[in-house]
């Protein structure tokens, strides 16, 4: 009897994230940021330009807490908004409600 060859023991093809994995917030330290970011969203109907600062401050968050690795604001598209790259919004962590 022939043995059958299924498509997955050869592999997917899958490619890992390029910047790989990073933790989930299990404890919640971002919460209030993210809460904030997609309150933004749905009130601008998903229009993400419209949330920037949002998501550069959850993002910050993100960083501060070492849920990322902290990452050139200019590198994560966010250039037009940073002056001054020592000022990786140090203030901004304490904006969420």
């Amino acid at each position: 009897m022939a043995t059958q060859m299924t498509f997955q023991s050869r592999g997917s093809g899958v490619k890992p994230p390029e910047k790989g994995s990073f933790p989930l917030d299990h404890d919640g330290e971002c919460k209030a940021f993210m809460t904030k970011y997609m309150r933004c969203l749905r009130g601008n109907m998903k229009e993400n330009t419209k949330c920037r600062q949002e998501s550069m401050d959850y993002l910050n968050c993100r960083m501060e807490k070492n849920l990322m690795l902290k990452e050139d604001w200019k590198k994560l598209g966010y250039s037009d908004m940073v002056k001054d790259q020592d000022s990786t919004s140090t203030t901004s962590s304490n904006k969420a409600e």
